[in-house]
């Protein structure tokens, strides 16, 4: 008879009777499944609630969940091969669960033996090139047994629906009150708990939860003369409270939804009566906050420091790195960057980009990619780990169980300096202030960049002036590093809750974080 599980309502605890069978089955998986070397199986549940509205009325409020489950297995002779397979799941499913797992698991391990006996045919088939094919190597790795709490202080079940409608509104209510120069606003919000197994044939047997909760403000302004828009976010691994109190650790800091919408609105208004910034031809002194940096740290030491990225797996859809040309060709070990400049990533951070473990069960640590100057190395997975030979990092995660993992940011930003961020500003003796991240353009392999800024002063005798908008700065990736000559001791994290990568895409929720910086690059305007 098959076995099934006796829950009704399916909630984040519903995974408590499923914990021990997901556990057994991949454990038992290389006995049972002939030439199986290695299967590990993901279950995830997330509870969330959500609400937008638009000028001051509700759009929409959602009660929702996703549930669902992933598998991978590594099986064939002489070459070992994986096979994936990955389900989205309704409450109906919930007490079909085991045997459900169960017929994941050999669908999986029949496109791993396809998979092999493909490959195997194929290196006979096309000889010289056949050759490059090879069996899939998982780097080893410390096996664990550990349960991770989420953190927050208002649980989302807590609050009843009509509420979260209800404060969204009235956000944006407050927005649309600001003036009648305000067009049009957006305000959302997001609160959600989620749980996360992991086990392994291995061993491994790993049970996550976090608790997430974000706002998003659009504030649109108009003048008889220009139009003006602002796009922002608040977010972090907490409860409803984000919303309500905001952020006051010491790396995560930001204000309640309502001040912090209103805080953006006024900046639009300020911005539709400035004068729009012009592009300069040549190189100028750039001061940039770490608001702005963050999207810097994102976008050209994020996403190129990804090994998956920079092995081309990823180069018909999302482009290369310019850190790495082959296995023989990098910049591992060389200059890059000023001195001054530090960059890494580490998931031990707090904000969105926080956990312990990843998606393989690797348990996720820091990973510096340039130390003082010099490039170092990369966020990788088991597998990218075996081709370089070296220890994996724990930097392999999807947005659900049901997708397919790749190489992700956790945290990953640049290093605090040790400047006083004002006396940054107060030697410049003619440049420019860009305050807060908008929109980033970036190069295919990354080696030089375009962002936006929220808000450009200029800087003249150390002092700041004139406010322009719709500037922003472009530079190539090592001039602009190399150029650094001043880093501030002001370093903050911020969330990136929309980090697209992957085919189907997926959308991930990260930090990034930076300290205030100055360098040189040439300005972009209207």
């Amino acid at each position: 008879m098959a076995r099934t599980l006796g829950v009704k309502v399916l909630t984040v605890e519903s995974l408590d009777r499923v914990k021990r069978i997901a556990s057994d089955l991949v454990r038992q998986a290389r006995a049972k499944l002939r030439g199986c070397r290695y299967a590990d199986l993901r279950i995830d549940v997330t509870e969330v609630k959500s609400a937008r509205a638009e000028n001051g009325v509700g759009k929409s409020s959602v009660d929702d969940y996703i549930f669902g489950f992933g598998v991978r297995v590594l099986a064939g002779d002489p070459f070992p091969s994986p096979g994936y397979f990955g389900y989205r799941l309704g409450s109906a499913d919930v007490r079909r669960l085991p045997v459900l797992l169960r017929e994941g698991l050999r669908h999986a391990y029949d496109r791993a033996m396809a998979n092999a006996r493909y490959k195997h045919e194929t290196r006979a088939r096309f000889k010289g090139l056949g050759d490059s094919l090879a069996g899939l190597t998982l780097a080893p790795i410390e096996i664990h047994q550990d349960t991770i709490k989420a953190e927050y202080v208002v649980d989302l079940r807590s609050i009843p629906l009509a509420e979260v409608g209800r404060q969204t509104t009235d956000v944006s209510r407050a927005v649309k009150g600001l003036s009648p120069h305000i067009r049009f606003n957006a305000i959302s919000t997001s609160t959600s708990l989620t749980r996360e197994l992991f086990a392994s044939s291995e061993g491994a047997l790993i049970d996550q939860s976090f608790a997430t909760t974000l706002g998003y403000c659009t504030v649109v302004a108009e003048s008889e003369t220009a139009e003006q828009s602002l796009f922002d976010y608040i977010g972090h691994q907490r409860g409803w409270e984000v919303i309500t109190e905001g952020s006051r650790s010491e790396l995560v800091r930001h204000l309640d939804l309502l001040t912090f919408a209103t805080s953006l609105g006024r900046d639009c208004l300020k911005l539709v009566d400035a004068p729009p910034l012009r592009a300069t031809d040549k190189e100028v002194v750039v001061v940039t906050d770490p608001h702005y940096n963050t999207l810097k740290a994102h976008e050209i030491i994020g996403h190129p420091t990804e090994l998956d990225r920079a092995l081309k797996m990823e180069t018909g859809y999302a482009g290369r790195s310019w850190l790495l040309r082959n296995l023989k060709q990098s910049q591992i070990g060389r200059q890059i960057a000023s001195p001054l400049v530090t960059a890494y990533s580490d998931p031990s951070l707090p904000g969105l980009g926080h956990y312990l473990y990843d998606h393989e069960g690797t348990r996720g640590r820091k990973v510096v990619h340039i130390d003082r100057g010099i490039f170092t190395g990369f966020m990788n997975s088991r597998q990218t780990a075996a081709l370089l030979g070296v220890e994996p990092n724990g930097s392999y995660k999807a947005i659900e169980a049901s997708m397919v993992p790749l190489i992700r940011m956790s945290n990953t930003v640049f290093a605090a300096g040790a400047s006083d961020p004002e006396k940054i500003i107060g030697e410049v003796d003619h440049g420019y202030y860009l305050v807060g991240h908008r929109t980033p353009s970036i190069a295919e392999s990354r080696e030089n960049f375009s962002i936006s800024a929220q808000k450009v002063y200029e800087i003249r005798k150390g002092q700041i002036g004139q406010l322009y908008r719709g500037g922003g700065m472009t530079a190539d990736t090592k001039d602009y590093l190399m150029k650094v000559d001043a880093v501030g001791r002001d370093f903050r994290l911020s969330p990136i809750p929309n980090c697209g990568k992957g085919q189907p895409m997926q959308t991930k929720r990260l930090g990034n974080g930076a300290p205030t910086m100055r360098s040189r690059a040439r300005l972009t305007g209207l």
